[in-house]
């Protein structure tokens, strides 16, 4: 029984390990910086509970008793009777909160087609690029694309617009794997489908300047009547100019840091493009047109500026539904300020619709019970629905 309260210490160890590079890793830190922390994190979590172990004991009762009597090993043996406290408290709870969390009022319907693409190619497209060994391998979900058809009601949304589409695509990611023939193929059962009212790319299009040639890989997508881009912290650490252009070529806004007025069916639409905390400033709304404002944002972590700015309807990408997902837990790795809270899905946060791609691919090409996404909204007004 004594050895209970260390294996709850280690749990809540690795919790805290887990949100400090959560949010360390929503911040627009250097890359080198990012990977040797993710390295020490991992060194942590396994080395630091054997460390305490092997060096103090497991017995946080009675090592409790002697920190109180006479002082021994005060700190260490309050850092882990504060990860019991995590780990027999705060995660359960969380975690609990989050099975049990309900669908939005505003999502009507939610419809998803798995598409095996691997079947479809009549091969694994894992291409060249450097993490192909990994993406070998069977047990990742990487070419099982969930195509997703959702139906929300958005408060505000003028009724000429009831039935407006939009499809969503997020966080491509061209590093040479997946291949290039994965995003053709999904481009091209885009395509197949009646083209959207508006196309949305909410960034992370590159991880490598020799991958620039790969956005030509959108052209085939139409849309009725706008295509509106951003790029997100990955495309930071590359030539982004060179990704905007290539962006502007195939005809699409890209809304960097700023906002565009479009008439849609007679009403005006503002739509707003959010690439902080990587690319400053934020956007400047100073005689911003009234109209509905749709912010695409690569980050979720800027629900706050959408909501203290009238947005109406915010899509993000970025967080990738955390890639790994545990049977009950759910995500673990997600690169926000807020944790875990907007790893994926819809939520309704008043003025604010938020929808949280998936995302095609990743740079690391890991996806366990986590699989790519390409979103199509259907947008109803509330008198309608």
């Amino acid at each position: 029984m004594s050895f209970l309260p260390f294996l709850f210490a280690c749990i809540g160890h690795g919790y805290l390990l887990m949100v400090a590079l959560n949010v360390t890793y929503s911040r627009p830190f250097n890359r080198v910086f990012l990977r040797t922390l993710r390295r020490v994190c991992g060194l942590l979590l396994v080395g630091g509970p054997v460390a305490f172990g092997w060096l103090i004991g497991v017995d946080l009762i009675g090592l409790g008793r002697s920190a109180l009597i006479d002082g021994s090993h005060v700190i260490p043996v309050a850092y882990a009777w504060l990860c019991v406290a995590f780990g027999a408290g705060w995660f359960p709870v969380v975690t609990l909160m989050r099975l049990l969390r309900k669908r939005p009022a505003v999502v009507l319907d939610e419809r998803t087609a798995v598409v095996d693409f691997e079947k479809e190619l009549g091969h694994r497209p894992v291409g060249d690029g450097k993490h192909r060994k990994i993406a070998e391998l069977r047990l990742l979900d990487l070419f099982n694309v969930e195509f997703t058809t959702l139906t929300l009601v958005v408060p505000g949304l003028p009724a000429a617009w009831d039935g407006l589409t939009v499809l969503h695509l997020s966080d491509l990611h061209f590093y040479g794997t997946p291949g290039r023939e994965f995003f053709e193929a999904v481009v091209r059962r885009c395509a197949a489908e009646p083209p959207p009212d508006l196309l949305v790319l909410s960034g992370d299009v590159i991880d490598g300047p020799t991958y620039l040639d790969w956005i030509d890989v959108l052209a085939p997508l139409k849309w009725d009547v706008a295509a509106l881009a951003i790029l997100g912290n990955h495309d930071w650490w590359q030539d982004y100019g060179a990704v905007r252009e290539r962006l502007v070529a195939l005809g699409m806004r890209v809304l960097s840091g700023r906002w565009e007025a479009i008439e849609v069916r007679g009403e005006r639409l503002v739509a707003i493009g959010h690439e902080g905390p990587w690319f400053r400033p934020a956007p400047d709304l100073a005689g911003c047109l009234d109209g509905f404002r749709l912010l695409v944002s690569h980050t979720p972590d800027n629900i706050g500026w959408a909501k203290r700015h009238g947005c109406k309807l915010m899509l993000s990408g970025h967080n990738h539904g955390g890639q790994i997902r545990v049977p009950v837990f759910g995500s673990l790795f997600v690169p926000s300020r807020y944790s875990r809270r907007y790893d994926m899905g819809t939520f309704h946060e008043p003025p604010t619709v938020l929808h949280v791609n998936r995302g095609l691919s990743g740079k690391e090409p890991i996806r366990i019970r986590c699989r790519p996404q390409v979103t199509r909204l259907v947008l109803k007004a509330s008198g309608a629905a």
